[in-house]
């Protein structure tokens, strides 16, 4: 419904930025305004549905993609994903991180980033996610990237 309201006051936003903005609200509104609700949040059950779901839409976007019709093209890819690959380190390690505070947020941001920037949105939930895992949560860099990846796929769209 959210998306619909959306679309009627002539913004275009891809599906996913309303059900983020939906489960963002009831994540932090449900549990106080329905104590008898048990809900889901920050449980391992929860951690394992969502890896698995990750997990599942990186290897169909995978599965999806037909390499074989770039075997010509490989070594100017190489060489393209080599240069983006050193670029994305040094303007992470230079500038990003230091913008983002220099602390554990930023660091969680600058992995995002980086598997945003060498992929797309999934990746760099994937990368936050495995740094998280090892290190402990960061549920504002969680919030931050999908948001603002889906506002730049919004920009591209437009240009």
């Amino acid at each position: 419904m959210l998306h619909l309201w959306i679309i009627a006051a002539g913004v275009k936003l891809p599906l996913f930025v309303p059900c983020l903005l939906v489960g963002i609200a009831m994540s932090n509104t449900v549990p106080f305004l329905l104590p008898r609700i048990t809900w889901p949040a920050r449980t391992k059950s929860l951690a394992v549905i969502s890896d698995y779901c990750l997990s599942v839409f990186l290897a169909m976007s995978l599965m999806s993609l037909q390499l074989w019709t770039l075997v010509e093209l490989g070594g100017p890819i190489l060489a393209v994903l080599v240069l983006q690959m050193v670029m994305t380190v040094a303007f992470i390690l230079v500038i990003f991180f230091r913008l983002m505070g220099r602390n554990y947020q930023g660091a969680v941001l600058s992995a995002g980033f980086a598997g945003f920037t060498l992929g797309a949105t999934p990746t760099a939930i994937a990368n936050m996610s495995s740094v998280t895992k090892r290190y402990g949560p960061a549920p504002l860099a969680f919030i931050l990237l999908p948001l603002v990846s889906a506002f730049s796929s919004i920009l591209q769209m437009r240009s």
